[in-house]
């Protein structure tokens, strides 16, 4: 591993297989969430799941913490190499020319999702080890003494987006994560050799994912403030 990771194409392939990786949970918690919006019940049944299945906590959870470090800690190397390695700047090389802004400034954008990421623990991570691990509730009610009590999910997400500024603070967070997929979507096929007849399609496929599931996150935080109970 240490010897793939020490070559830049290997670098560059073990980044891309973790940003679809990221891709891919970001697409399913993304189906998790949406359904706060169309039915209460299955969101909290869901989340329910997620929440309490011990292969998805102890098992997939951390695989899921390693990846998000793993990407942001290679983004970063991959940054300070590129820039060290290249003889000319931006500038008199008009690299603009050459690239569009997204390309150019996705250290930038990554850094403000990492934040973003930081935040989002804070508001419903740490909260949710604190229920389980702190207090012992392990099975997803309000009240663990009380069977009948419901599920804690959906009324939890509905009165995080209560307050305007942290609903203008996802929406920013939101719209980072847009461009930052705008090229990361494409350049992580592309590290991984998806270069081929369908590659004019995949192109298509990633602007709808980049762009649409951003704005479905917005679209589900503006609905739980606007709906819910001031």
């Amino acid at each position: 591993m240490s010897g793939i990771l020490n070559s830049s194409i290997g670098r560059k392939f073990a980044m891309a297989l973790s940003a679809l990786f990221l891709m891919f949970f970001i697409l399913q918690h993304f189906a998790i969430n949406i359904l706060s919006v169309f039915s209460p019940s299955a969101f909290n049944e869901a989340s329910h799941f997620m929440g309490t299945f011990w292969a998805v906590q102890y098992l997939l959870q951390p695989v899921l913490i390693l990846g998000v470090i793993f990407h942001f800690v290679m983004g970063f190397v991959l940054e300070i190499k590129n820039r060290n390695a290249r003889e000319v700047s931006y500038a008199k090389n008009n690299g603009s020319a050459n690239s569009s802004w997204t390309s150019r400034n996705m250290i930038w954008s990554g850094g403000f999702i990492l934040v973003f990421l930081v935040i989002h623990f804070i508001d419903f991570w740490i909260p949710e080890l604190n229920v389980k691990f702190i207090k012992g509730d392990m099975s997803g009610l309000i009240n663990p003494d009380v069977a009948d009590s419901g599920f804690r999910y959906h009324e939890e997400l509905v009165h995080k987006f209560e307050p305007i500024w942290r609903v203008a603070l996802y929406c920013v967070g939101f719209i980072f994560l847009a461009l930052h997929l705008l090229h990361g979507f494409g350049s992580a096929f592309q590290s991984v050799g998806a270069n081929n007849k369908y590659t004019k399609a995949l192109k298509g496929v990633s602007k709808v994912y980049a762009i649409g599931i951003p704005a479905g996150f917005i679209f589900i935080a503006l609905f739980h403030h606007f709906t819910g109970t001031h």
